[in-house]
């Protein structure tokens, strides 16, 4: 497409979930509670993990970025999609629809990355206990950290950049609740084919090998997890497992389904229903996910609220 055809597009258009008067009552009510269980339990489970001397451990360590994550990229979508609920016009300037893009791609990134570090962790605290407080020290931790954001902040980069430099000639109209990337390369009239090939390619490297390692990891501590003799003992390895393969399959799942499933098959309507789950639900889950199935948490909630009582 040639350049000098592009108009100079300065706002995107919105169309949110549904324009259905009689939902959106329901609708804001039912995501407003959502947003604000993903605050509280989120910000929460930082501040528990910050305060608790019991949590000072590199798995509650990438659990509390875990929460960040999710606060982060539920946050740079749920605000905006309650206000549009309601709103007349519907409008968000190009820059904050690159804006917003990029940082829920940092994000989501950083939550697939940051599951296969924790099962890492996970491998080396059972697979290797003796060594684990050398494998796992501080500066190791903060060194996987480091590589989690890198990877979150370049492949982003790399999308919002071939993503809004296209030439957008037409409609302004986004069939979505937020400048996410199938609904906006529709709109382009530019050819979109290094843009498909780039999401699958990265994005498909970032998801292969993220699962491969949680695959990988888990296989190790399975076999491990076996050889424990005392039933009390394989207990305690699986249930602090569980949490975080539960968390793997229910991320990972829905993220597989919405960016590789087959173009024929597309629907911006079961993407938007697909997208609400992971910008949403999934930051609300995570958190109960890791505080109903792990004790050291659960006692740590304990403790706090004992401390509330006795002042």
């Amino acid at each position: 497409m040639d350049k000098g055809n592009c108009s100079s597009l300065h706002e995107f258009l919105l169309l949110g979930i549904t324009n259905n008067p009689d939902m959106k009552v329901l609708i804001f009510t039912v995501f407003l509670a959502i947003y604000l269980s993903i605050l509280i339990t989120n910000i929460g489970m930082i501040i528990l993990i910050k305060m608790d001397p019991q949590l000072q451990t590199p798995m509650y360590f990438f659990l509390s970025h875990l929460s960040f994550s999710d606060l982060c990229y539920s946050s740079a979508v749920g605000p905006k999609m309650l206000i549009d609920i309601f709103s007349k016009y519907k409008t968000i300037p190009f820059v904050g629809c690159a804006l917003q893009f990029f940082f829920v791609c940092i994000f989501i990134d950083v939550e697939c990355v940051l599951l296969a570090v924790m099962a890492f962790d996970r491998y080396k605290a059972i697979n290797q206990p003796l060594l684990y407080a050398v494998d796992m020290s501080n500066r190791v931790c903060y060194q996987f950290l480091a590589g989690v954001y890198l990877v979150g902040m370049t492949d982003a980069l790399i999308h919002t950049t071939l993503t809004f430099r296209l030439c957008f000639c037409e409609s302004n109209e986004i069939n979505h609740f937020f400048c996410d990337i199938p609904p906006i390369l529709l709109l382009s009239c530019s050819d979109t084919q290094v843009n498909e090939l780039v999401i699958f390619a990265i994005f498909g490297f970032i998801e292969l090998s993220t699962i491969s390692g949680v695959l990988v990891s888990y296989c190790y501590i399975i076999l491990s997890v076996l050889k424990i003799h005392s039933a009390k003992g394989r207990f305690k390895a699986f249930s602090t497992c569980t949490s975080h393969l539960t968390a793997v399959a229910i991320f990972q799942g829905t993220l597989l389904f919405t960016y590789f499933q087959p173009s024929t098959s597309y629907s911006l309507d079961q993407d938007k229903m697909t997208s609400l789950f992971y910008t949403l639900v999934i930051p609300m889950l995570n958190p109960l996910i890791y505080s109903l199935r792990n004790k050291d948490v659960k006692e740590a909630l304990q403790k706090l609220g004992n401390k509330r009582w006795c002042k």
